[in-house]
């Protein structure tokens, strides 16, 4: 039977150091304080000085009151651009908030991701959220190229570095091998609010690279299914990780719904029995204001009972009606908040859950779903065997003959390249041979860093809008790309892995980074010659 124990350790970056009082590090971990975070979102267009007065004010008014520890500040939240969120955060540094500044890889290079995160530790931003991002909108004139030179593990990888010192090559006798340390609080996301099971637990695995990378704190997705947040905290107490998580609560109203519901936010979904309510509330005299912000309450206190270290409360709401639903959860006792587990349910027709229900509570026990660890018999996987692509087994053999390193194949083919490497005719032609081979079964792109054997022989260039070698985004929708008509790769790739009693391991790894330099070169010859990211890494001298 499958283990489902013993995750990745938890890292922090505070060792040996002084914790600043409360800082957003301090309230997570070191006290027991329910942290509440309120979300900011930047506009489009320059910051007047009327619009960083109103902010500021809105700020303070939360901090005054005590309802907000911190405020979060998106980064192109949805794709569309708008001012950086250090524009707005260093008007709230000044006026002594906490700031969380999302970083996103959609519109950075590494080199531009790394600069900007030099700029946020020297500005004093500690606290950083970093995704992957939305996928491009049109914006001036088209649509803007999608960057994703990174994604959430690398980049959380890369800060992580920077957090405790980044090591960087000596040119000169006065540069030093590792740079400052930058100090940075990291946070993830994830989204555990996933239909199907191939969709929902390349979510979970990933979250776990994300944590073995440098997350030291979790912030879900936007959710309307109770047991589903309780299934994160499950599954994060079975795999012995103890990383603080908050529940991201977004304030519904009417449109707001139907904004979900239509799929215009990637990852975030309303059914349709949540939106016949939340449409029938609406029409009510107040339009719903009540019942929308008891709902968010509700969901409040929920989460805290789940064992949620905090809220991300959302929306566009006014201080004191933020104060006020933080204030109404608090209100809410231990049977108020088992009720509500069992009211605010709305998950999508056929919905997986790794967990079985509990017939108590109506959320998640510890027991594992059972249809799914049958799934998991030997016997079961071998019928899982007679329904993957025949390409995917021909591919598994010669990886296996040829290109898995301890095979005599793999020696042979690097004595063979190595003969032939600095023979520029012999080279094209094996090239040449190379893309005739992989253009028509992968759709290669000729990146000459191949991750065909990282994500089951499926090409993330040709097959993932973001170029995903990490794992998945959060963006799918019923196993779909949440931008292009077809599957989500990692789901793909799970469904193979699973046949063969390997998905769990299918980001058990470190992160992969391609290098461009590689690009339009032969990825064989790269791959037997120890150029690309299958490459083994030089020891540390001890």
């Amino acid at each position: 039977m499958m283990s489902l124990s013993g995750g990745a350790a938890n890292r922090s970056d505070a060792e040996g150091s002084g914790i600043r009082p409360g800082s957003l590090r301090s309230l997570l971990t070191e006290t027991s304080t329910f942290v509440r975070i309120a979300e900011l979102v930047p506009i489009r267009g320059p910051l007047s000085k009327e619009e960083a007065d109103r902010i500021v004010s809105y700020a303070r008014a939360l901090a005054a009151s005590g309802a907000a520890h911190a405020l979060s500040i998106t980064d192109n939240a949805g794709g569309a651009p708008k001012i950086a969120p250090e524009s707005i955060g260093m008007k709230l540094l000044e006026a002594g908030q906490e700031v969380i500044i999302h970083v996103s890889c959609k519109d950075l290079n590494r080199s531009g991701l790394e600069s900007r995160a030099w700029t946020l530790a020297s500005s004093g931003f500690e606290n950083i959220l970093a995704i992957t991002g939305d996928y491009q909108v049109p914006a001036y004139r088209g649509r803007a190229e999608p960057v994703f030179d990174m994604d959430s593990v690398s980049l959380l990888d890369l800060l992580h570095k920077m957090s405790v010192g980044l090591e960087q090559p000596v040119v000169r006798k006065s540069d030093p091998p590792t740079l400052p340390p930058t100090g940075f609080f990291l946070g993830a996301g994830v989204s555990p609010f996933k239909q199907q099971e191939r969709e929902l637990m390349p979510q979970y695995y990933k979250l776990m690279a994300k944590i073995a990378a440098g997350a030291e704190f979790i912030i879900t997705q936007t959710g309307y299914d109770s047991r589903k947040f309780s299934e994160l905290i499950r599954f994060m107490e079975l795999r012995g990780v103890s990383v603080p998580t908050i529940a991201n609560i977004f304030l519904l109203t009417g449109s707001v719904a139907r904004f979900f519901h239509k799929g215009n936010v990637a990852g975030v979904v309303v059914s349709d029995d949540l939106l016949a309510l939340a449409e029938k509330q609406a029409a009510s005299p107040d339009k719903g204001k009540k019942f929308f912000h008891e709902f968010a309450a509700k969901q409040i206190a929920v989460a805290k009972g789940a064992g949620y270290r905090g809220a991300y409360l959302s929306g566009h709401l006014k201080p004191e009606e933020f104060e006020a639903i933080f204030a109404l959860a608090d209100s809410y006792s231990e049977s108020d908040r088992q009720s509500f587990a069992k009211e605010i349910q709305f998950p999508q027709p056929g919905e997986f859950y790794l967990f079985e229900q509990d017939p108590d509570t109506d959320l998640s026990s510890s027991e594992l779903n059972r249809g799914y660890l049958a799934s998991l018999d030997p016997q079961q996987r071998r019928a899982l065997r007679d329904r993957v692509p025949i390409l995917y087994k021909i591919n598994r053999a010669v990886h296996g003959a040829v290109f898995d390193r301890k095979s005599s194949g793999f020696r042979r083919a690097k004595r063979f390249y190595g003969s032939v490497d600095n023979k520029a005719t012999a080279s094209h032609w094996l090239a040449a041979f190379e893309q005739a081979v992989k253009i028509p079964m992968f759709g290669c792109r000729d990146c000459g860093d191949c991750s065909l054997p990282d994500i089951a022989y499926l090409c993330p260039m040709s097959a993932c809008i973001k170029d995903q070698r990490n794992g998945p985004c959060g963006g799918s929708h019923q196993g779909r790309c949440e931008s292009a008509e077809k599957d989500c790769v990692w789901a793909l790739a799970y469904e193979r892995l699973k046949a063969y009693g390997e998905e769990e391991g299918m980001l058990d790894r470190p992160p992969i980074l391609r290098d461009h330099a590689l690009r339009g070169t032969s990825s064989w010859a790269n791959t037997f010659l120890d150029r690309d990211h299958f490459a083994p890494k030089p020891e540390k001298p001890s």
